[in-house]
């Protein structure tokens, strides 16, 4: 099923999913959408390509989507722009659905490939449904690799490395850093791509980290779209590995107290204490 919120969004769902050799049904709105899944009785994927900030119509249509997907009734797709990527994570709250932003004709076709694998398990797997899930194992695999590194320095114990879900809430004897050597080694690290390719020092584990540990020092908050510019990712890479970071107990979706239409990320107790005490270890001078 093909939905968008423009005739220009459902235009580019129906290209994709053509492309990629499955039949649609009609184009439709987000409106009609809703009435559409309740007379459906199978499906094998749901395409949602919105050009505009969340309406009415669309928050109902995510919130359904959502629920489809946690039943596992059918893979949910949504490709949105960076602008617009807050609402709709409020909208979708943990649902797995794949979400793309700004996303190319590559990652629209890898994505749809992925969304109806589970309904043709027995069916030739496509080139890019493989590529994207090597790269989902190997961020699997950074995560944890960061998760392993973090819990132990977040502990002062000899004892073996712990998950950040067991790991010690930090004490009063957390070292502090200060928000002029943070901007100084970002500004760093960001200079580097002035003089060689960008593409050499992809890192967005460690530039979401230190964005996050500046926006605790000065004590802002970081939304989700912010945190994705951070990154220096393409933003649904940057997704991904705060989805990822965040399952393993790095980080913290937080709502916005007062704007239930916001999701603010933070880092877990933990996670704030290691990188401090990274920091003390090795120097501010560790970019």
């Amino acid at each position: 099923m093909v939905v968008g919120d423009t005739i220009a969004a459902r235009q580019r769902a129906r290209h994709a999913a053509e492309m990629s050799g499955f039949v649609t049904l009609s184009d439709l709105s987000p409106a009609e959408a809703i009435d559409a899944l309740e007379e459906r009785a199978t499906l094998s994927a749901l395409w949602i390509e919105l050009d505009e900030a969340p309406t009415s119509p669309v928050r109902r249509l995510l919130e359904r989507a959502g629920r489809e997907a946690a039943r596992k009734k059918f893979g949910v797709v949504i490709a949105t722009r960076l602008e617009q990527i807050d609402d709709v994570l409020c909208d979708l709250a943990d649902a797995d659905v794949d979400l793309l932003v700004n996303a190319d004709e590559m990652e629209r076709l890898a994505a749809i490939s992925l969304a109806v694998q589970p309904q043709h398990a027995g069916s030739a797997r496509d080139v890019a449904s493989d590529a994207s899930a090597a790269r989902l194992r190997q961020l699997s695999e950074e995560v944890s690799r960061i998760a392993s590194t973090l819990a132990r320095l977040s502990t002062a114990s000899a004892g073996p490395p712990l998950s950040p879900a067991t790991m010690a809430p930090p004490r009063d004897d957390v070292p502090n850093i200060s928000a002029e050597e943070l901007r100084t080694m970002i500004r760093a690290r960001r200079l580097r791509s002035t003089f060689l390719p960008a593409d050499l020092f992809a890192d967005p584990a460690w530039d979401m980290l230190l964005d996050l540990l500046q926006a605790e020092v000065v004590q802002h908050r970081v939304p989700v779209s912010s945190l994705c510019i951070a990154a220096a990712v393409p933003a649904t890479t940057a997704l991904r590995w705060i989805k990822s970071m965040t399952d393993r107990g790095l980080l913290i979706r937080r709502d916005d107290p007062h704007d239930g239409r916001r999701v603010f990320i933070e880092m877990a107790p933990a996670t704030s204490a290691g990188l401090r005490r990274y920091f003390q270890e090795v120097g501010m001078a560790a970019i």
